[in-house]
């Protein structure tokens, strides 16, 4: 068999440039799942903290974990309640930050409500408590309905392109 031209993929990971192989490096890693209305929001809070068990910080960035677990749950419950479907649930670590993705098939962006309308209210607070607790929170259509992005960086945890320059 004769070898690729330069520049062809040679595998995964690697490719020939012409001047020989390089390895090209995974910096992230990630989880996904659905999880219909049947199975609630209690399985998506047990899959997750499941997965931040296996991260660098979890045992060190408690007030991350359970940050991460009530947006689980107020991200999933949202997406229940107005897409009126499966939430799709994607973990992804990159090294700084864990983003928490929910889609839906609902392709009604939120809307902002006035926080001081009804300080006795019991629902309309699930995207204030998420943007709240999270680093940084995306919000955008996606494949016939939505995505919410919140990004969350814990304190102390490893950041391997540099200094952590966040305080506490």
């Amino acid at each position: 068999m004769p070898p690729p031209a330069p520049g062809r993929r040679t595998g995964i990971g690697r490719h020939k440039d012409g001047k020989g192989v390089r390895t090209l490096a995974v910096k992230a890693v990630g989880w996904a799942r659905s999880f219909p209305i049947s199975e609630g929001v209690r399985a998506a809070r047990q899959w997750t903290a499941a997965h931040l068990a296996s991260l660098p910080w979890n045992a060190t960035a408690a007030d991350t974990v359970h940050s991460v677990l009530l947006c689980v749950s107020e991200l999933v419950t949202n997406a229940h309640l107005h897409a009126v479907g499966t939430a799709h649930l994607v973990l992804t670590w990159d090294g700084r930050c864990l983003h928490v993705s929910v889609a839906d098939g609902d392709p009604r962006l939120p809307r902002s409500r006035n926080t001081g309308a009804d300080a006795h209210a019991t629902s309309g607070r699930g995207l204030g408590i998420v943007t709240a607790l999270a680093d940084s929170l995306d919000v955008h259509a996606c494949h016939g309905g939505k995505a919410i992005t919140a990004c969350f960086r814990p304190a102390g945890g490893p950041d391997p392109h540099g200094a952590d320059l966040r305080t506490g």
